[in-house]
């Protein structure tokens, strides 16, 4: 592999004895949920729900902490303002981070419902239900009328869309076209008012009178529950086959899917050997369809050939430069198979990878010359195959959706997209920026040719994850970091190739006249299209989604824009993309929320956990780099002091507030979010913290929750668990403790548990696979680690937990009630098994801001 050309070489490589890999697959399907066992002392949220911080356009003044962030902000890059929204296929478009809304929105229509139900009598009046669904979850149940209230910056008013989550009995599916407003662009749904001599129906967001082309004429209203969009909130309008002549059949798309393995070549021995029995389980786990592809880049980039039956051979490519065109032609016009099915191939890959060799040179991790740019570029070639026309530089777009998955244990610091290999270089800054534009450019068209690319780093040499991340990013693709390439690393391996991803997503949003929207995050490009030829009026938010998940997530900001005078607002979310069968999706969720003038009414109807993540997802926002997660935390202060102050009267003979007792959750969740990993001490590198932030902005609610809030889980004789608060009282010297923090899950055995070797045994067994199935389907999978009280490792569990063992035994047996339950003695040794530190308690640190703490729950 030394030799290098213009033209590819082919070289064969000695095998060598295969590796045995520890990683078993373990996968069931995808559409089970994540984190099923349900949660004793938080409360979920009932589907509906979430809750947003400050605002931006509001006229109501904001705390006392940095300003509201942009109005449509992704993780990385961040965005501009509202804009139209169309069917058409989106246009994408570059988002700055420091972009805001404009003060004023664009003119909306009044929502005429009511009095169209007055002045149509034979119009369809029929109560339905509140719209609920598990993709689409709102920070409370209604709506303050009064815009003064409703636009309290602290808490603020939102929602947490996830447009691709499975839900557990399914949509209703229809295959044809849905009806759409003429005037706005709007999807007839449940809500709509329906005249049943002439079909027409009202649309909900802007009152306007539309035809159903006949289609809604019916005898009686009970007829009209036939429609799916007629009687449920969230339909899936589905369009394949006659409509789609590039629609690949279910049995052949998502099976055969492309995927190229990108691997390091540069590793040591130990790195080495830990991403060999990775590579071995991985493709032991693969269906026999899928097409896999195996590419090695250092200095060079070597391209496996499966055409050789005995011999792992690979034709390889310079690095230093951009593949050329005849290099490519060469490579894709030779005779070498570069992908092949896993039931033609599977030998061959074993092979390939017990061939592989730790890095001999005498060079330092950071400074090995890897081309990891000219990588990618040959692996989107080799997916195109001949069906790239280089010569006019147009790419066809394959038949169904790639993937490719990079290994990476260093920086890319040789080639398009490098840096060098030092940061002291005297022109680094440059050579970053330009690196930067590349890979984000390398993305797009990763993007535009119907591939993903993953990025799962591994070892102890930093990366630059500033410089990859936009790579992973712009295609659509997720960024991940491991300690080594063992089992965390190989479990992401088969979950990244296993997971469905949709592509050329669009959402739209709708929201009645009255209702404002101040800002999205998650992991999109605002749209800008312009759809005033077929919606005259179409105001509605854009989004442009790269690829579509389960695991992803828009969270949604919104304000009052006035005094609301009807009794409901409604939302509509209207989802556009192809599926991993290639087959094109619309799916719209239409919620109605109703409106209340009662402030305690208002907060009991708020959902804690959902509020919690939405003001976390905009505190992150802001929080860049460590010293500004420090401000960060004292905006966080800040917010808890506003909301006791705007929403709780006043403590008899005190000038303190006690915080509401209806979202009593909320305090606590944000406590653990200033101290936890995402804005705490816990992590310490640059690189990690990134990482964390830009996987928490664009995660599920589920995953979100975890990553603000750990959630424990105490182990009981017979196997069974306990879910208790995560205080540190949960350290009892006897017992076995699973905390559950969203990257991370930790397995605690007390010392004197430990010391007995067969509960001991059984203990670490049963909270093994407690751990195992709480994260079966999470992705990224978490570092599962476990260790005995007294050990060095104990610090990063102790670390996530609240000290309330500061707190006076009152107050911890009202927050802790577990503590009833034991002996004299058995509190007397947990109470001396504490080391004093400076950390405060929930009760000091929510006392310490001059707010009297909630009643436990």
């Amino acid at each position: 592999m030394d030799s290098l050309s213009s033209k590819p070489d082919k070289s064969p490589i000695a095998p060598a004895p295969p590796t045995v890999s520890p990683v078993a697959p373990r996968f069931p399907p995808s559409n089970l949920q994540q984190d099923q066992i349900p949660s004793s002392s938080i409360k979920y949220p009932a589907m509906l729900s979430p809750a947003n911080g400050f605002k931006t356009g509001s006229p109501v003044s904001h705390l006392s902490t940095p300003p509201a962030p942009p109005v449509f902000i992704s993780p990385v890059q961040p965005a501009a303002v509202p804009f139209r929204t169309s069917p058409a296929t989106p246009q994408p478009v570059a988002l700055s981070s420091a972009s805001s809304l404009p003060t004023s929105s664009p003119p909306y229509f009044s929502n005429g419902s009511v009095e169209l139900q007055h002045q149509l009598p034979s119009a369809i009046e029929e109560l339905v239900p509140d719209g609920k669904s598990p993709c689409v979850l709102f920070s409370a149940h209604k709506v303050l009328k009064h815009k003064k209230q409703a636009n309290v910056p602290s808490l603020g008013f939102g929602v947490l869309v996830s447009p691709g989550r499975e839900t557990s009995l399914g949509p209703q599916v229809v295959q044809r076209d849905p009806h759409r407003c003429h005037d706005c662009g709007a999807y007839s749904n449940i809500y709509s008012n329906i005249l049943i001599g002439s079909g027409q129906w009202q649309c909900v967001i802007c009152g306007n009178l539309n035809g159903s082309e006949g289609e809604y004429i019916a005898l009686s209203k009970e007829e009209l529950r036939n429609f799916p969009e007629l009687s449920s909130p969230l339909v899936d309008f589905i369009q394949t086959g006659n409509k789609r002549p590039s629609f690949v059949p279910v049995t052949d798309s998502r099976t055969s899917a492309p995927v190229v393995l990108i691997i390091d070549e540069c590793l040591d021995e130990l790195h080495l050997q830990h991403l060999q029995s990775s590579l071995h389980a991985f493709v032991d786990s693969l269906p026999p369809t899928t097409r896999i592809g195996i590419i090695l880049y250092g200095r060079a980039v070597s391209v496996y050939d499966f055409s050789e039956e005995s011999v792992a051979s690979a034709d390889v490519i310079p690095g230093g430069t951009s593949p050329s065109q005849e290099t490519l032609k060469a490579l894709i016009y030779g005779t070498g198979i570069y992908l092949s099915p896993m039931h033609a191939s599977k030998e061959v890959a074993h092979l390939i990878f017990s061939s592989l060799r730790p890095y001999k040179l005498n060079v330092p991790e950071a400074s090995r010359d890897r081309c990891l740019g000219t990588a990618v570029e040959v692996a989107l070639a080799v997916i195109q195959g001949p069906s790239a026309d280089f010569s006019q530089g147009v790419v066809k777009r394959p038949g169904v959706n790639s993937r490719i998955i990079v290994c990476a244990g260093g920086p890319n610091t040789y080639g398009p997209g490098s840096v060098p290999h030092s940061y002291t270089h005297p022109n680094y800054p440059h050579k970053e920026k330009s690196a930067l534009k590349w890979m984000k450019h390398l993305g797009r068209e990763a993007h535009q040719q119907n591939t993903v690319v993953d990025i799962l780093c591994a070892g102890t040499c930093p990366v630059r994850v500033p410089v990859l991340q936009p790579l992973a990013k712009a295609s659509g693709g997720a960024f991940v970091l491991h300690d080594d390439f063992s089992e965390a690393f190989g479990i992401n391996l088969q979950r990244a190739a296993a997971r469905a991803s949709g592509s050329h997503g669009l959402l739209e949003i709708r929201c009645s006249d009255d209702i404002l929207i101040t800002q999205v995050v998650g992991p999109g490009e605002e749209a800008h299209i312009d759809t005033h030829e077929t919606f005259k009026n179409d105001i509605s938010l854009c989004i442009q989604m790269p690829s579509v998940e389960e695991t992803q997530c828009f969270s949604i900001s919104m304000e009052n824009k006035q005094d609301i005078k009807s009794d409901f607002v409604f939302f509509q979310f209207a989802i556009q993309y192809s599926n991993v069968y290639q087959a094109d999706i619309t799916r719209v969720i239409t919620i109605r929320l109703p409106t209340v003038d009662s402030v305690p009414e208002y907060l009991q109807s708020v959902e804690d956990e959902v509020a919690a993540v939405l003001i976390a997802k905009r505190t992150l926002l802001g929080a860049k780099i460590y010293s500004d997660a420090i401000d960060m935390r004292t905006t966080i202060d800040e917010r808890v002091k506003d909301i006791a102050l705007k929403f709780s009267s006043q403590l008899p003979k005190s000038k303190l507030h006690r915080f509401p007792k209806e979202i009593s959750v909320l305090p606590e969740l944000l406590f653990h979010l200033r101290r936890g990993p995402l804005l705490g001490n816990i992590v310490g590198h640059e690189d990690e913290r990134s990482v964390l932030q830009n996987l928490f902005l664009n995660a599920s609610f589920d995953l979100s929750l975890r990553m603000v809030a750990p959630r424990c889980l105490m182990h009981r004789e017979g196997g069974t668990f306990e879910e208790l608060p995560a205080y540190d009282l949960v350290m009892q010297s006897d017992s076995a403790v699973v905390l559950d923090h969203g990257t991370d899950v930790f397995i605690w055995l007390g010392a004197e548990l430990a010391a007995d070797e067969a509960r001991s045994a059984a203990a670490l067994v049963a909270c093994r696979t407690l751990a195992e199935e709480l994260t079966e389907l999470r992705f990224p999978a978490p570092r599962i680690l476990a260790f005995k009280e007294g050990s060095s490792q104990a610090r990063y569990f102790v670390s996530r937990l609240i000290p309330a063992h500061k707190d006076p035994p009152y107050e911890q047996e009202a927050r802790f009630p577990q503590l009833r339950t034991l002996t004299t003695e058995q509190r007397m040794k947990l109470k001396s098994s504490f080391i004093h530190f400076d950390d405060p308690s929930f009760c000091e640190w929510i006392r310490s801001l001059k707010v009297v703490p909630p009643e436990p729950v």
